[in-house]
């Protein structure tokens, strides 16, 4: 097992001195750079329909288009948690700050399925560098119930800049820029570029280093798989992309459908995005370590139920049903992640490869859902299907959690 009795600190300054207050600096820092990863990747979602009209896409087309960031994600996220892990995570994440800003710039010059394609597809090269970076550096930076904080806040930071890029994309960014899908995505590349200076510059006098142990990728990956908390954790991660990036991806256009404008449906998009904010921020702090996975179960049922609400109600009860599906399903990952962290057989100092194995296998789902939900659209002709599909991963969630072996 991947395990050890020896100190193991990456960084070499202890985070519960005096000069460790500087890990909120380091967070705010994550924090800003896990927005900057969930505007430019939400950030396609709002524009949907210009696109599909202006490139002369079809729904499978588009459904592949917005999963392709995943699919480039699986096969870099193995490699970004060992470069993590034997490069330091100041050099990675700057490197994967640019990347995703290229990536959202590249987009304005789109001229095709294929040209798009490789340009939302170049995300997935650079996302898990900050993914994956996050809580390596959270799991070094932070112990006990701080860890638990840390988390929650680190994963707000992607749920707040999903939020303000299906809130803002069409009401405020558009009109701004001429009502031009390609300089709005110009606009959220700006922004990438922006944070990830900060980032290198902030950051580039810390005492963040890269591991000093070499160890055998393989050997590691192949010790972890063997631990059976991480075996159930990577189908629970690979059941929960798909249901999220599934249906968020598409929720701005089944809600078009409903006769909502494309600014109505951004906003009304948005609001699993702002009522999923609190649960990030408080449910990881209070639930202890023992119900972590009883709270998984509860949580993925009730998204069950919300995700048929969605799909069967309109106006306030619509509005509702968002709010809730919000609250219930944004705890997943923070729940997940700190049960890895958790788990003795995982140490610290393999955090690295552990959340790439993580991510890695989540970003399946995370591939494969938009595309079965644009899939089942064309043939089908309705989103229901591919919704009712999504919810029966719910329950399967559910289920697994009573395999997880929780430290108490």
């Amino acid at each position: 097992m991947i395990n050890s009795n020896t100190p193991n600190s990456v960084y070499k300054k202890n985070p519960h001195s005096d000069e460790g207050h500087y890990r909120w600096v380091i967070l705010a820092l994550l924090w800003l750079l896990y927005m900057a990863f969930g505007m430019v990747s939400r950030s396609i979602f709002p524009l949907v329909t210009p696109i599909l009209a202006d490139l002369r896409l079809s729904y499978s087309q588009m459904g592949i288009i917005l999963g392709s960031w995943q699919l480039t994600y699986i096969l870099v996220a193995l490699v970004a948690g060992t470069v993590l892990d034997r490069w330091g995570v100041h050099k990675s994440i700057f490197t994967g700050a640019i990347i995703i800003g290229l990536s959202a710039v590249l987009r304005c010059f789109a001229n095709g399925f294929a040209t798009m394609l490789i340009a939302v597809a170049l995300f997935g090269v650079g996302g898990p560098m900050i993914s994956i970076g996050g809580p390596k550096t959270i799991s070094e930076w932070f112990q006990g119930r701080s860890r638990g904080t840390a988390i929650g806040i680190f994963t707000s930071g992607s749920w707040i800049g999903g939020l303000l890029a299906l809130a803002l994309t069409n009401s405020l960014i558009m009109p701004l820029v001429g009502n031009s899908w390609r300089l709005t995505f110009i606009c959220y590349g700006v922004l990438a570029f922006v944070v990830g200076a900060l980032w290198g510059i902030l950051t580039r006098a810390s005492s963040i280093a890269a591991a000093n142990e070499e160890s055998r990728m393989f050997t590691v990956f192949r010790s972890l798989g063997g631990i059976r908390n991480v075996q159930i954790l990577l189908i629970m991660a690979l059941f929960s992309f798909a249901i999220s990036h599934g249906f968020s991806s598409w929720l701005p256009k089944i809600l078009e459908i409903t006769g909502m404008s494309a600014s109505q449906a951004g906003f009304a998009a948005s609001i699993p995005l702002a009522t999923g904010i609190p649960a990030i921020l408080l449910v990881p702090r209070l639930v202890p370590p023992r119900l972590r996975g009883r709270m998984i179960a509860i949580f993925a049922l009730l998204t069950t139920v919300n995700l048929m609400m969605v799909m069967s109600l309109s106006g306030v009860g619509l509005y509702a049903a968002l709010a809730v599906l919000g609250f219930m399903s944004s705890p997943f990952l923070s729940l997940m992640l700190l049960i890895l962290m958790d788990t003795q057989e995982v140490d610290p100092k393999y955090m690295g490869a552990a959340g790439g194995m993580f991510f890695c296998v989540a970003e399946i789902g995370g591939f494969t859902g938009p595309l079965l939900m644009g899939v089942l659209v064309d043939l089908t002709g309705t989103f229901l299907t591919g919704v009712l599909f999504l919810a029966s991963l719910c329950i399967a969630i559910s289920g697994l959690t009573r395999l997880l072996k929780i430290r108490i």
